[in-house]
């Protein structure tokens, strides 16, 4: 499929990197670019010249569509398919951004949310068409087709509709994150922009055994995360296993965050942020080789969206520096300070400094406590050190005629499990804590 990009800004240089970057993303060869450095013109978005050169350049090159990096109303989408040779289809940034989505999404909560944020999209220009055709008392609007109040009726409907089951897939999905938890695992959440090598981090975080995806104390694991250069290439969540001794830590890639994103695709997209929001730490990825206003901005909006729910603690990953020297690396560390105080420096590609970021989520998580147990000698006292095994880093078991004495450290939720289920077995006692 070839596309044309098209780009107007109020003023300065526009910047099409990103939306070329997009439009690949969605399969889109681009074979031209066409942009305008002017206030938006009500009806075309381009001015008319720039809009008639746009129309050349499409049947110059034989494109199938135009992808414009602004939000285009349905009457400006109207006018430029007028303009178009018969057959050109006409799409902004978030049409593109809607249509990736929709390739990407694998899982019936993806397609949920994909589904949810095009609807999102739909009301607004459903509303006006609707509001408009009422006012000219005209059968259709500005040539757009017959309007239909049932249509305004239905799109509310069905947002209510995958509201409440996206809902209930994020209670069951809420009750795996505690179960995890309870059984000894903290957990870890990858943030940041696309492509900043959130998924390769994943892989180099990863224990090298495989998970079971059986397992039932954390049935949604997966055993593989993608590292593609690409965007969007994580769309729902990736979990991996990461043993960093002596914890048990859960690593979850998610969806990655992009520039100028509206509310209501940030909203529909609101269930797959809560594995980064009850994470017990949160890992903000970061693209050092980028230009250092860019990081900054992308940071901010980070900041912004990560703070307004998040309570666990958020270190910042500046993240392949391998692309950068040395001199270069300090200068933006020093320039994202305020930002980014205590950043770790790594190469997701090439492993440097993995260890050290491995010991700063070691500092950073919940810190263990160390438990004895007395236990009465039962077969039901063998099934609770088998699961204290399983769930605490174990120091010593000491058995003797009639009791037995674990000494362990563990998670506080781990440890408060155990004096639960000791506090069922006949006769069982908890000596002092250590």
């Amino acid at each position: 499929m070839k596309a044309i990009i098209a780009k107007r800004v109020d003023s300065g240089t526009p910047d099409t990197s990103e939306i070329c970057d997009l439009a690949a993303a969605a399969g889109y060869t681009v074979v031209g670019e066409v942009t305008q450095s002017r206030r938006a013109d009500p009806a075309l978005q381009f001015g008319e010249g720039k809009a008639e050169e746009l129309a050349g350049l499409v049947e110059e090159t034989d494109a199938t569509t135009v992808v414009f990096d602004n939000r285009l109303g349905p009457y400006q989408t109207y006018n430029l398919g007028q303009l178009l040779p018969e057959g050109v289809e006409v799409i902004d940034r978030f049409t593109l951004i809607l249509e990736i989505f929709g390739q990407r999404a694998q899982t019936r909560k993806a397609q949920l949310q994909v589904e949810l944020a095009e609807l999102r999209y739909e009301l607004p220009r459903a509303e006006a068409k609707t509001s408009l055709a009422k006012r000219d008392e005209h059968p259709g609007f500005m040539g757009l087709g017959e309007y239909d109040e049932s249509r305004e009726r239905d799109i509310k409907a069905q947002i209510s509709r995958i509201t409440d089951e996206l809902e209930q897939i994020e209670q069951t999905e809420e009750h795996r994150r505690e179960r995890r938890r309870d059984s000894g695992f903290d957990l870890v959440a990858l943030a940041g922009y696309t492509n900043a090598g959130k998924s390769t981090l994943l892989r180099r975080l990863a224990d090298d055994l495989d998970v079971d995806e059986n397992d039932d104390r954390h049935p949604d694991l997966e055993a593989t995360a993608e590292s593609e250069d690409r965007l969007f290439t994580t769309l729902g969540t990736t979990t991996r296993r990461a043993n960093i001794e002596p914890r048990d830590v859960l690593v979850t890639d998610t969806v990655g965050f992009i520039s100028d994103l509206p509310h209501w695709l940030v909203e529909s997209f609101k269930s797959t942020l809560d594995s980064v929001y009850r994470a017990d730490l949160v890992l903000l990825v970061v693209d050092v080789s980028e230009d250092v206003d860019e990081i900054h901005e992308k940071l901010v909006t980070c900041h912004d969206t990560l703070y307004e729910r998040n309570e666990a603690p958020i270190v910042t990953v500046l993240n392949k520096i391998d692309s950068v020297d040395d001199d270069e690396l300090a200068e933006k560390r020093e320039a994202l300070s305020s930002l980014a105080p205590d950043p770790v420096t790594v190469s997701a590609r090439e492993g440097t400094n993995v260890d050290a970021l491995l010991e700063r989520i070691d500092r950073e998580l919940p810190e263990w406590e160390r438990e004895r147990l007395m236990l009465p000698m039962t077969d039901e006292t063998m099934s609770l050190v088998s699961w204290i095994h399983d769930n605490a880093n174990v120091d010593d078991v000491t058995y003797g005629d009639e009791d037995v004495l674990v000494s362990f450290e563990a998670r506080p939720a781990v440890i408060s499990q155990a004096r639960s289920r000791a506090s069922e077995l006949p006769e069982a006692t908890t000596a002092d804590s250590a």
